[in-house]
C-alpha cells in the first residue's frame, strides 16, 4: 500500500498497487459446447518443463505459452475473447467500482476473542474468567452444535471485498491503483472483477 494525492482537493488517498496482467485467454467456453459462457485466463508465463503432460497438452493444443495460474471468469455471450488474445488493465476505468477476491492472511490458531471479537469476561471484582470463551452449550445432547464459535484457525480463507474504487490505471506498467486495502499478503494472487451493475452485467 501507498498513498497518492488528489491534485484538485490535495487530499491523501490510501491505495493498493496491484500488478494486473496482462492475462492471456487460454480457453473460451460457450453455451453451445460447454453449457455456459466463460473465459479461462492465464497469468505469469513459465517454462513448459514445469508442467505435467495434461497441462502441457492444454496449452500446446491452442498454441499458447504455458502460464502458472489459470482462472475462469464468467462473461457474456457477446464478448469477443478468443484464445491467444490478451486482457489488460485497459478494461478498467478510473472511478470504476470493482470487487477483489484473494486469500486472506493466515493468523494461525487464535482464541475466541481475537477470532470472533468477543468482549471477554469482567476484568476485576474477583473474576477468574477474562479471555476464555463462553459455555460450550447445553450438556444434555452430549455434543457441541455445528457453528459454535470458539478458538481455531483464523484467516487463510478465500475473501472478497466489494465496493472498491479504481483510482488510477497505468497501462504502460500494467498496474491498477485501488483505493483502500485488499485481501491477502504482499505478492498474493488476486481476482479483480468489475462490480455488477444494476442490470446484472460486469
Amino acid at each position: 500500500m501507498t498513498r497518492i494525492y488528489d491534485a484538485e482537493s490535495g487530499q491523501a488517498i490510501p491505495v493498493t498497487v496491484v500488478e494486473a496482467g496482462p492475462c492471456v485467454v487460454v480457453q473460451r467456453k460457450t453455451a453451445e459446447t460447454d453449457g455456459y459462457e466463460a473465459v479461462q485466463l492465464g497469468f505469469e508465463q513459465i517454462p513448459t518443463r514445469k508442467l505435467n503432460e495434461p497441462m502441457l497438452g492444454h496449452f500446446m493444443s491452442r498454441n499458447i505459452d504455458a502460464h502458472r495460474y489459470l482462472r475462469e471468469f464468467s462473461v457474456g455471450g457477446d464478448e469477443e475473447l478468443e484464445p491467444g488474445s490478451e486482457v489488460t488493465v485497459e478494461m478498467f476505468e478510473e472511478g470504476q467500482t470493482v470487487e477483489v477476491t484473494g486469500t486472506s492472511k493466515g493468523r494461525g490458531f487464535a482464541g475466541a476473542m481475537k477470532r470472533h471479537g468477543f468482549k471477554g469476561g469482567p476484568a476485576s471484582h474477583g473474576s477468574k474468567v477474562h479471555r476464555a470463551p463462553q459455555s460450550a452449550g447445553a450438556t444434555d445432547p452430549q455434543r457441541v452444535f455445528p457453528g459454535k464459535r470458539g478458538p481455531g484457525q483464523m484467516g487463510a480463507a478465500r475473501t472478497t471485498t466489494q465496493g472498491l474504487t479504481v483510482v488510477r490505471v497505468d497501462a504502460d506498467r500494467n498496474v491498477l491503483l485501488i483505493k483502500g486495502s485488499i485481501p491477502g499478503p504482499n505478492g498474493g494472487l488476486l481476482e479483480i472483477k468489475r462490480q455488477k451493475s444494476a442490470e446484472g452485467g460486469r
